[in-house]
């Protein structure tokens, strides 16, 4: 399940399991969210997403998320979805790293490939109709998996953000949150 994607348009080499803790693999569990089947929950204190399936089960992802004040948390929607993306980091982002400008907004964003940060897919939520500025999305550097590592988003390895992209519709509602449980 972590080998390498040679059929991809930028093919994607093999995870050195060595590099991820284990409990982070893709695995189905039993559902610990209550959440509606269809719903993606992100547990913050866990460092997992959830797929929530029929039947009280849901897939399990191991994530990567925001370092501390580089958070979001909340409900939404996945409103766009986008395979082997573009990435345009936010002005504020490039006021912190000015090393960025390059791949600002006036300057049409990174291209997609192997070193994009949003990896092979990007999962958008929204809120409110409204971008959030946060993704799910593919990472190559998936040692930072089950790390606050990131400048928010929420990054899989990219081997798991295809398996996602391909489970789940546009509207897909996500919850993000610090832990899970039924009364979400």
């Amino acid at each position: 399940m972590y080998g390498a994607m040679p059929n991809e348009d930028f093919p994607i080499p093999p995870v050195d399991l060595t590099k991820v803790d284990e409990k982070f693999y893709r695995r189905l569990v039993d559902d610990p969210t209550g959440a509606a089947p269809g719903t993606i929950v992100v547990d913050t204190s866990k460092y997992f997403l959830y797929l929530v399936r029929p039947g009280g089960k849901a897939m399990r992802y191991g994530v990567g998320l925001g370092r501390q004040g580089f958070t979001w948390s909340g409900e939404g929607v996945i409103a766009w979805k986008q395979r082997w993306p573009k990435w345009t980091p936010p002005a504020e982002m490039i006021a912190r790293q000015p090393k960025l400008a390059k791949y600002g907004a006036e300057n049409g964003g990174m291209p997609p490939g192997l070193d994009n940060p949003l990896g092979s897919r990007a999962l958008y939520i929204f809120q409110n109709g409204q971008d959030t500025l946060f993704r799910l999305h593919g990472t190559p550097e998936y040692a930072t998996i089950g790390k606050a590592v990131s400048s928010g988003c929420v990054r899989l390895m990219n081997q798991d953000i295809i398996d996602l992209y391909d489970r789940v519709p546009s509207q897909t509602p996500i919850i993000v949150r610090r832990g899970v449980g039924l009364d979400v």
